[in-house]
């Protein structure tokens, strides 16, 4: 090549990289100049001191109609939007029910059947009909919303919407007016006429048909009205529910009303603090029935309306849901009362304080667990839950179980809330099965021998990292009935010690088995090896281990576990035809009533023929009896005795190996206050309280740009650009003659 061209050719080339070198050094110097505001913040930085706070999603929620919602997922919104009457006291333990909305919280009335009022001690087997009077705060409004908004003449502006109307607007937000109203008493006998409707498939509507006067009837009224409304139309069908009375629901005047059930169930009451039974007024049902709506997925269960302390303003479940404090919220106290301990962990700092503290909640969508544990770690995240992958970076396990943080953790300032769920997770025998159910001696003595060698102490440890306790019976911890210490025993399955209860040896599990008619695991008749068989819809990695340690277990006793995989819909239809042997299962309690867990044992309520929650499909008649006989009894201990009695019948029988109680473990930063377990209240958020300052002030510690590595490259850059360069400037300044050399 020419001297020329090569130098042109050179020029082109160190030009990019003189002005590379040059952007680097540049940026550098401008990064030293800076803040040392991070780098890595997820969100925008002049939101870094905002009222603000960030928590996170796994799972779209599907239902935000108060209706039609049942999962976890979705009452972390619903819970937050949504007043149903009655709430959880913040703070005191046991759990106890005040009003929310309601004025007080009601007391029943009892009546006979032929009308005539009964004392509050009459016997449940007089009563015909209970009757609740509810009644609410005035000065109540929703949110604002465009279902409310109305035009110069008092008209609903957005009620009688066209195709034209419609065609500019594809969120809620592009409405262009919003209004509210009053909450009244007709708002919460309209949402409990909705549990009935056709198209909304209530998941409480069972239950509940069985318990509110004329609630059963009412669904066949209304699906035959429905199918009359809906004859030739596509879209768009609306059935106003105030023109259809229900006896067991009522309005009585503006602020009150009535519900009528049959027979005592005082656990009605525990239902008046779940949405289900918070209000939903007819002029958000018409607006949202209008046709075009539901394509545009404009409907309630997609943009709630309530009167709560917080609306939400953003449904992405693909990157992110938002919730805004309600501008119209009526306000509330912060308690002024707890539990013991409480004022002295400062949870009562803030007595007698208005809420909601916080402006805002921006939850992100984190599918994956370690992306959201780095982000917990750098303060971008306000809780965390903790998994197996982050536990022992999270948790000290002392040689006793106590429980503490890491050295890392205390470092952060990070604090600990642990709680036993109100849950329980058990491994079931189906009392069908001709070989693990039924209730002879040999059968009883084989679930036994089943229920010692499953070491649930063994699967704690091994895969909840100790977050769990063995169950003794089918209820929690925190919840009446739950016995503690040598009385709350399973003797059938554990020997009393002075360490506490000791699961009974494995010598011992195989005398039941050999006594079952199993010596050494084979049938003592045919001498074939027993093969059992368990049902699961579990996949992947951990269920696998899971199902590999469970199958190690009933090899102690010689018996072949044989794992019957399918998916969860197959696998629930076999639990409903009874088809499947063993099987794993869980239960979450609705509300703090021991009748939620001993109902689950309960022979009526079986899942073989009834559809209930009985999975086991275990039916005793004297468990049966004592349970209709405690179910409506309040709290005494009368009551106490009883569940002994019934906890006694089921140990015996062993329908379930009784599992475990989950214990719940969740991390907080130091600047989130307030922060208290409540497992059966679902609308806590407006009691917590960040202190803004405090975090971003961390966050910039803890997220500190490292420049080093960019001077590094700077001075490499500009140690291979500066000769170059140099060389160049060399050749330009040669004399000409040397070029025609």
């Amino acid at each position: 090549m020419p001297i020329v061209l090569a130098q042109r050719a050179a020029a082109r080339l160190i030009s990019p990289l003189w002005k590379s070198g040059l952007s680097i050094v540049l940026t550098s110097v401008w990064l030293s100049a800076c803040d040392n505001q991070p780098w890595n913040r997820p969100y925008p930085a002049a939101s870094a001191r905002d009222n603000v706070f960030y928590s996170l999603f796994q799972e779209r929620p599907k239902h935000l109609d108060p209706a039609q919602s049942y999962s976890s997922n979705e009452v972390t919104f619903t819970g937050q939007i949504y007043e149903p009457p009655l709430q959880y006291h913040y703070l005191k333990r046991p759990y106890e029910l005040i009003p929310l909305a309601a004025t007080e919280v009601p007391e029943a009335k009892y009546y006979s059947a032929g009308g005539t009022l009964l004392p509050d001690n009459a016997s449940a087997a007089d009563i015909a009909y209970s009757v609740y009077d509810i009644h609410i705060k005035p000065g109540i409004n929703y949110q604002p919303h465009p279902a409310f908004a109305k035009d110069q003449q008092g008209m609903l502006r957005y009620h009688h919407l066209t195709d034209e109307d419609l065609s500019a607007i594809h969120v809620l937000g592009d409405f262009k007016h919003t209004g509210t109203q009053e909450l009244t008493a007709d708002d919460y006998v309209y949402q409990i006429k909705r549990l009935a409707h056709p198209q909304l498939h209530s998941p409480i509507f069972g239950l509940m048909s069985e318990y509110i006067a004329g609630l059963k009837d009412y669904a066949g009224t209304l699906k035959s009205a429905y199918e009359e409304a809906a004859a030739g139309k596509e879209q768009g069908v609306y059935l106003d529910l105030t023109k259809y009375p229900l006896e067991g629901a009522e309005t009585l005047d503006r602020y009150s009303y009535r519900i009528k059930v049959r027979g005592k169930y005082p656990q009605l009451l525990y239902w008046l603090a779940m949405p289900f039974f918070a209000p939903v007024p007819q002029v958000v049902d018409q607006f949202y029935s209008q046709p075009g709506m539901k394509q545009r997925n404009i409907t309630l269960d997609w943009y709630p309306v309530g009167t709560g302390p917080y609306m939400l303003t953003i449904n992405n479940p693909n990157r992110q849901m938002v919730m805004v404090r309600n501008p119209n919220f009526h306000g509330e106290s912060y308690p002024t009362e707890g539990s013991p301990g409480d004022r002295e962990a400062g949870l009562l700092d803030d007595a007698g304080r208005p809420v909601p503290f916080i402006d805002k909640v921006i939850f992100s969508l984190e599918k994956e667990t370690i992306p959201y544990w780095n982000k917990f770690l750098q303060g971008y995240y306000d809780i965390s839950g903790i998994s197996s992958d982050s536990f022992d970076q999270a948790i000290n396990i002392g040689t006793g179980g106590e429980v503490t943080l890491t050295d890392g953790m205390l470092r952060q300032g990070i604090e600990l809330n642990t709680a036993v769920s109100t849950s329980i997770l058990y491994t079931g025998f189906n009392m069908q099965d001709p070989l693990v159910g039924g209730n002879s001696e040999a059968a009883r003595k084989l679930r036994l021998a089943i229920s010692i060698a499953i070491n649930t102490e063994e699967y704690i440890s091994i895969f909840l990292n100790g977050r769990g306790i063995p169950a003794q019976g089918a209820i929690p911890p925190g919840i009446f009935g739950y016995v503690t210490g040598i009385n709350g025993i399973n003797n059938y399955v554990y020997q009393s010690t002075a360490h506490g209860p000791v699961r009974r040896s494995i010598e011992e599990a195989r005398t039941l088995l050999a006594e079952a008619g199993y010596p050494e695991g084979r049938d003592i008749n045919s001498g074939k090896p027993l093969v059992l068989h368990f049902d699961t819809s579990q996949t992947g990695p951990d269920a696998k281990a899971q199902l590999d340690w469970l199958m190690k277990q009933f090899a102690k006793l010689n018996i072949q576990l044989v794992i019957r995989g399918t998916d969860y819909n197959r696998f629930q239809e076999k639990m409903l035809k009874g088809n499947a042997q063993i099987f794993q299962w869980g239960w979450n309690a609705d509300y703090p009533d021991p009748e939620n867990f001993l109902f689950l044992l309960y022979g009526p309520n079986s899942k073989l023929g009834h559809n209930g929650e009985n999975a086991a499909n275990y039916r005793n008649s004297e468990f049966d009896r004592l349970f209709e006989q405690m179910k409506s009894m309040e709290n005494s201990p009368l009551r106490q005795s009883i569940i002994n009695n019934m906890m006694e019948i089921a140990r015996h029988d062993a329908p379930w190996v009784w599992g475990y109680f989950p214990k719940q473990f969740s991390l907080h930063h130091a600047w989130i206050k307030n922060s208290k377990p409540n497992l059966m209240a679902n609308n806590t958020l407006k009691y917590q309280r960040l202190e803004p300052e405090l975090r971003a002030e961390l966050q910039n510690q803890w997220n500190r740009p490292v420049r080093w590595p960019l001077y590094i490259m700077a001075i490499i850059v500009v140690l291979i650009v500066l000769p170059a360069i140099a060389g160049f400037r060399r050749q330009q300044r040669m004399p000409a003659y040397r070029e025609k050399r």
